[in-house]
């Protein structure tokens, strides 16, 4: 299914059919959280100590 269908058909859902409070607040953190770590990696950029490095594979000696 088309990410934006899926997307359209939540909105949708949240419109017609509003959930709970705590699951409201909950998704909302989840959104904001999601935006400011976005800022954070557009605006200063991602932490060296965050950041992930590729590990050679050692072969095992026979």
């Amino acid at each position: 299914m088309d990410p934006l269908l899926r997307l359209g058909i939540l909105m949708w859902r949240l419109v017609h059919r509003p959930p709970a409070r705590p699951v409201m607040v909950a998704m909302l953190v989840a959104l904001l959280l999601s935006v400011a770590l976005v800022l954070v990696e557009r605006f200063l950029g991602w932490p060296e100590a965050l950041q992930t490095h590729p590990v050679p594979l050692r072969r095992l000696a026979l």
